[in-house]
């Protein structure tokens, strides 16, 4: 640990960026601040031609096409976008498909998403998943019928890190000749991704959680054959009429940067960040024999520990001892809620055990120092709190 600096060990919330990434966007912040959409002169097409280098860089990472990519201000926006715009899509072309199939362990704007199409004449359908937070395929199969639009599975679940059977997934929704969307957000650069092979029609990425800049994403939209979505707003009809608004190029160029390192480098993160991973867990249940990992131990991102600790302690009273340790709670988006985490009571996990477990992301810069540090310091925070009688 870097003296006076903490050690972060947030990365599911969001990644630092990629020293490379930062000088990739830095020269069109000061050297060619042109709009990309100003084609009239040399400057706007400069612009332009890095836009769609980095488009070219995105749709590489996850085996699609580059005119296939749609440019967002992150992955809740391109959730909100393929959601809702192939619903409406639908509506509009009096598609008698009503029924939007989820998993209740998703991101908030996937449940909130899928919750708001009610409203409009759809039928959600969130389903339970298994205490190891996986997909029920056979229950899944069993809800996705000829009445069903779309499929809305996440690739990587953002608290407790299990990986779920895409292409099986995948597969039950063509089967049904239904949609399926993906939000990739935690599984785009952390695990291998190909839309082909997945059966995806839809697949929403963010910047920020790949070592790339907060506010820029992207999203996925098939068109062989062709997905057709409506716009959330309307404007000068850029990215193909679906998502209107000036590019922002810095930030486009720093996502293709960073879809670009972690198509190159992404295995090797994987390998190196799944030992920093266990070397932190055996030192902490060297000091905490009881500590229980969440989710399936195997099918899960290199990165993730979501535990829960023993003795029936706040998690929070163990990050309030242990200040030098970022770490969370839970989503990011959903930290300032007071309720236990959602995803952790879909497992069937107790709301008392549910406030007294910690999410862990380890990333690319975390080193073997840090993960010492932080289970030392989490263990005596942990024995901190069992002593002054913190509990939930």
């Amino acid at each position: 640990m870097r003296p006076n600096r903490p050690i972060y060990l947030d990365n599911h919330a969001t990644t630092p960026v990629d020293p490379r990434v930062l000088a990739a966007m830095r020269p069109w912040w000061e050297e060619n601040f042109a709009n990309p959409h100003s084609v009239e002169h040399v400057l706007g097409r400069a612009a332009e031609a890095a836009v769609e280098q980095a488009r070219e860089a995105v749709a590489e990472l996850i085996g699609a096409e580059a005119r296939e990519i749609i440019l967002t201000s992150g992955a809740t926006e391109s959730n909100n976008l393929a959601i809702k715009g192939a619903a409406r899509f639908a509506a509009q072309q009096g598609e008698p498909r009503r029924r939007v199939v989820t998993l209740a362990t998703e991101h908030k704007c996937v449940l909130e998403s899928v919750g708001d199409l009610a409203a409009e004449g759809f039928e959600p359908v969130v389903l339970p998943v298994r205490a190891d937070g996986l997909v029920d395929l056979d229950r899944l199969r069993a809800a996705v019928d000829d009445r069903t639009l779309l499929v809305t599975i996440m690739a990587v679940n953002n608290e407790i890190g299990v990986i779920q059977p895409l292409a099986e997934i995948g597969e039950i929704a063509k089967a049904a000749g239904a949609l399926f969307h993906t939000d990739a957000a935690q599984g785009s650069g952390r695990i291998p991704l190909d839309v082909a092979a997945l059966r995806a029609d839809l697949l929403s990425i963010s910047g920020h959680k790949i070592y790339g800049p907060k506010g820029i994403g992207a999203l996925y939209v098939r068109r062989r054959p062709r997905v057709r979505l409506a716009p959330l707003f309307s404007g000068g009809g850029q990215e193909r009429g679906l998502r209107s608004g000036t590019l922002p190029a810095p930030l486009i160029v720093g996502l293709g940067e960073a879809a670009r390192l972690a198509a190159i480098e992404g295995a090797l993160d994987a390998g190196r960040i799944a030992g920093q991973r266990d070397r932190f867990l055996a030192a902490l249940r060297a000091e905490i024999p009881e500590v229980r990992l969440n989710g399936d131990p195997e099918r899960r991102v290199a990165g993730n520990l979501n535990l829960t600790f023993p003795g029936a302690v706040d998690a929070q009273a163990i990050m309030a001892a242990a200040p030098e340790i970022c770490v969370s709670t839970g989503s990011a988006c959903s930290s300032a809620e007071v309720e236990p985490s959602y995803v952790l009571q879909a497992l069937g996990i107790s709301e008392r055990e549910a406030r007294a477990t910690l999410r862990i992301g380890i990333g690319r810069f975390t080193s073997p120092a840090d993960v010492d540090q932080a289970a030392a310091s989490l263990a005596a925070a942990w024995r901190h709190a069992i002593g002054s009688g913190a509990r939930p």
